[in-house]
């Protein structure tokens, strides 16, 4: 009985795998692993980028193709792997989930979630890495990103499609300008990827509670590669946030994507270069450390309308030391990018925040990514502020010799410099932008004390809101300023002078006060 029972599993095993194909795979053997790298022997048939399958359920990705050997960088716990592991290939290149259901979360450079929110509902993955859209699929740049700074949004505007590079020592302001960027699309049609690359797993926190705090959360994707993370996944991170972009961009919609920052992904990627053995080049980076940088940052493109019309707008953020733009790292990403945002340490201490340097900032799109009404009202802005910055220089060994028209520029040097100060977290709005830089640049604060132009400027805001709701209106709809809406303009500022006691008579400061 027992022996008809075993002949009849067998048959019945034989008549489940009648007709089974046989499939091959690519098997190899780990022949030594250490600090998040592996060395594997075999895999012959194996791709540039693929995904392994080692023991425990771990990851791997192929990055190091040789005669005899496989070097793979391991994205997990790899503490279990041992000598004479067996390795399998995947046949699938690294991939990320792309799509709305990530907005709003909080993911790894994988596309797990972190946020503790449950499973991330998606139906399309994209591979991480792309070729950038060829120079046919392409437009020139020609909208703004609003970023709600003054500073930015009059002197270096940003364009959608555009790479701008927001580079400065360490704590002068860098993240804050790309989250206040974020919190200023609130309600508006850009979708925000915010990728952070080797920072503490609190300061990200801290990053994504703000968000929430603001209502940026609404629109944003957070890929989080903390500094407890392998290195691999640090490498990983900027890639993944540009393919969730790209998917955007491809959908013919708008995306902005922060890489936070990439001085963190340059050391990650020496820190694995240097594991796999590849020759150090300046700086021990490996030779292809432009590459790892221009290939990421190519992908941020404006599609034609022919194309769907999307774009992808990049900033990336670089850490100088000591205020050296001219080292490698800096010097690479400066070069790929459309233009940079320069900001100083000196600028940051004297309390003018943000703390840019117009001379060395320059957006090399220009006034293609303004408004009609900001063009209008910054046109001389850039070049008040850096004759004021040349002129108080000298200013500082006294005032008694200067002439007229140089205390004049001093004077309106001073107020500009007021104006353009805005605390974090208060993005201004394009209509309120244009009305307060038209009102500075066309003398009208000119008998305003210098350390009333703050309090000036927000009751100017509120006067504005309160009486002249149309003008703000007519500004945000028609983005430019008409002969109709410069006239009206003109009086409601006028009848706003009259209203307030503190403009009355000459401002008291010296030129020079301000200039410390």
């Amino acid at each position: 009985m027992a022996r008809a029972q075993d002949i009849a599993s067998v048959i019945r095993q034989q008549i489940e795998q009648f007709g089974a194909t046989v499939t091959a795979v690519d098997v190899g053997t780990v022949v030594e692993v250490g600090d998040g790298i592996a060395h594997i022997h075999g895999l012959a048939g194996v791709k540039y980028n693929e995904l392994l399958e080692f023991p425990h359920g771990v990851i791997g990705l192929a990055l190091n193709l040789e005669e005899d050997s496989v070097g793979a960088i391991l994205l997990g716990e790899y503490s279990e792997i041992k000598e004479g592991d067996e390795v399998r290939c995947t046949g699938r290149i690294v991939e990320v989930p792309v799509g709305d259901g990530l907005i709003g979360r909080v993911v790894n450079p994988l596309g797990q979630p972190l946020d503790g929110k449950g499973p991330i509902n998606y139906q399309k993955t994209l591979p991480v890495e792309r070729v950038a859209p060829n120079v046919v699929l392409r437009t020139s740049v020609d909208t703004p990103v609003q970023t709600g700074i003054k500073a930015i949004d009059s002197m270096i505007p940003i364009g959608r499609g555009q790479r701008e590079l927001i580079i400065g020592d360490r704590s002068t302001g860098k993240t804050a300008i790309a989250i206040d960027t974020i919190i200023n699309q609130k309600g508006g049609d850009l979708v925000c990827i915010y990728v952070a690359i080797g920072q503490k797993s609190s300061k990200v926190a801290q990053i994504v509670a703000t968000l929430d705090h603001y209502g940026g959360m609404e629109h944003t994707i957070v890929v989080a590669a903390n500094a407890s993370d392998p290195a691999a996944l640090q490498y990983l991170a900027p890639y993944a946030g540009c393919a969730m972009g790209e998917e955007f961009m491809e959908q013919g919609q708008d995306a902005l994507v922060i890489y936070d920052d990439l001085s963190k992904h340059a050391w990650a990627y020496r820190q694995i270069s240097l594991l796999l053995r590849r020759p150090a080049g300046r700086e021990a980076y490996p030779g292809d450390v432009f590459y790892l940088h221009s290939r990421l940052l190519e992908r941020a493109a404006k599609y034609d309308a022919d194309h769907g019309g999307g774009s992808l707008t990049a900033l990336p953020i670089i850490e100088t030391q000591a205020a050296d733009i001219s080292a490698y790292i800096p010097t690479n990403v400066i070069s790929i990018t459309d233009g940079q945002i320069y900001l100083e340490t000196d600028l940051f201490n004297a309390g003018i925040r943000p703390a840019m340097n117009v001379g060395l900032s320059v957006s090399r799109v220009g006034g293609a990514a303004q408004t009609k009404a900001m063009k209008k009202v910054a046109g001389r802005l850039r070049l008040d502020l850096a004759q004021y910055r040349e002129m108080s220089t000298f200013a500082q060994f006294g005032t008694a010799d200067l002439d007229r028209a140089t205390k004049a520029q001093l004077d309106l040097g001073q107020r500009i410099t007021e104006v353009l100060k805005q605390p974090q977290y208060a993005p201004v709005p394009l209509d309120k932008q244009v009305m307060i830089l038209y009102a500075v640049t066309n003398g009208y604060l000119d008998d305003v004390p210098v350390n009333s132009v703050s309090s000036a400027e927000d009751a100017f805001y509120r006067f504005m809101e309160t009486n002249h709701p149309e003008i703000g209106k007519a500004i945000a709809s028609e983005k430019a300023l008409s002969e109709g809406t410069e006239e009206a303009l003109k009086k409601a500022i006028a009848e706003f002078k009259q209203t307030v006691s503190y403009l009355e008579g000459e401002s008291s400061v010296a030129p020079d006060e301000e200039t410390g």
